[in-house]
């Protein structure tokens, strides 16, 4: 996704007490920055914020932190959060590949990867945000039996991923090839979601649950 560069919007994320900067310095107690020992969901890669916002919305007893590299997507996030007067949902600007610099062992619950850059060139799989690589740092990172929700709109990256997670030794405990027509009823939707799916694309969905005895 190509974005044209705005000026006016790292300003407003700067200003913003929600947008952290310095996420190194919450490492070893994230619920400080949100005044309440809570469990931590993240998402990588929350664009314009509607996923993170509604899911914010409706569990105010989850500390939620979404992660994006682009200021232009980020701030349509942060008026999201600011205009359901959100209290439980920070925002960090940075690539996802540096996770590990930011939480420590066992400090998040849940991760959601929604609709992330497929990578279709083989070359590029080990950009996949559900490549293998990228599954042994978040299993680090995530307390035992939690999970990852992923849900995407690319069939070969699915089957690719339902790979992935095998070989790293998930617990599948939940997939579909075709979400809304599922018996799942958590689903909350996302903008590139509603757009895929108004276009007739068939949404695939899967629960991962991290099990850290293979560790």
């Amino acid at each position: 996704m190509r974005l044209r560069r705005k000026a006016w919007a790292r300003p407003e994320l700067e200003n913003d007490p929600k947008v952290i900067y310095n996420p190194m310095d919450y490492k070893e107690n994230w619920h400080e920055v949100f005044g309440k020992d809570q469990p931590i969901h993240l998402e990588l890669g929350c664009g314009r914020g509607q996923f993170i916002s509604q899911c914010a919305e409706l569990n105010s007893h989850i500390n939620y932190i979404a992660i994006d590299l682009y200021d232009e997507v980020l701030v349509k996030a942060l008026r999201k959060i600011n205009e359901k007067n959100l209290i439980n949902v920070r925002i960090i600007p940075m690539n996802i590949a540096k996770l590990e610099d930011i939480f420590n062992k066992d400090q998040i619950e849940k991760i959601y990867i929604n609709f992330c850059n497929p990578w279709p060139s083989r070359r590029h799989h080990h950009k996949r945000l559900t490549h293998p690589q990228f599954l042994t740092v978040y299993k680090k990172l995530m307390k035992d039996h939690s999970e990852i929700w992923f849900k995407t709109d690319d069939d070969e990256l699915f089957k690719d991923s339902l790979k992935y997670f095998e070989s790293e030794g998930f617990i599948e405990k939940y997939r579909t090839f075709d979400l809304h027509r599922s018996e799942f009823r958590e689903n909350v939707m996302t903008e590139y979601e509603e757009k895929f799916s108004n276009q007739g694309i068939k949404i695939k969905f899967g629960i991962f649950a991290v099990n850290k005895t293979i560790l």
